[in-house]
């Protein structure tokens, strides 16, 4: 049995800012694509039994960058739709909701095809892409190369939680975090390693 390993693409612009960045498909910064290029020797020698990515251009960056080859676009993978609150900060949001929480809240409906989703929505997605995993772990590790919120979520369905409990697993920019089993159970084995 393979272990589940989730990368966080590198930096954008809006990842430093905070800009919550769903749809927009930004590029890299030069410390993104430095980010990505460090997992390099963290993931060389493995190979895996599926590799996915993220259709958006800064996960396929990062794993292009990060040599992990040959990993197929999967639109499951993509970031949580903001809707609303696409390029806005959670402080700005803060302005003129005081107490909303993404986790609990979801966010307002955005422009015409981004009416943005709930953490129950995002939390099926997140079986989804957990469904075709568990199908591929018997032959051997798997990568995803996606979005923090996406990612956080996805690890909360693995462990038993509910999506909102992806409140409680940060993740960073340029990372690599490893999901692994012990006595048969789900654990965190690894989270947020840089080279």
């Amino acid at each position: 049995m393979g272990d589940l390993l989730l990368v966080r693409h590198g930096e954008t612009e809006w990842s430093v800012s905070g800009q919550h960045t769903s749809w927009t498909d930004l590029p890299l910064t030069g410390h993104g694509e430095e980010q990505a290029k460090s997992l390099a020797p963290l993931l060389s020698g493995r190979t895996f039994s599926l590799a996915l990515t993220s259709p958006l251009h800064r996960a396929v960056r990062t794993a292009e960058l990060a040599g992990v080859a040959g990993a197929v676009p999967d639109a499951d993978l993509r970031e949580w739709d903001y809707g609303g609150y696409e390029g806005v900060t959670t402080v700005e949001i803060h302005r003129t909701r005081p107490a909303w929480d993404l986790w609990t809240d979801g966010v307002a409906p955005g422009p015409d095809g981004h009416p943005g989703e709930s953490p129950e929505e995002i939390g099926r997605r997140a079986d989804r892409v957990l469904a075709r995993v568990d199908a591929a772990l018997p032959e051997g590790d798997v990568i995803l190369v996606a979005h923090a919120h996406f990612l956080r979520v996805l690890t909360a369905r693995r462990l038993g939680l509910p999506p909102a409990e992806g409140r409680l697993f940060q993740l960073a920019t340029g990372t690599l975090s490893r999901l692994s089993t012990e006595h048969d159970r789900p654990v965190v084995a690894e989270w947020n390693v840089r080279a």
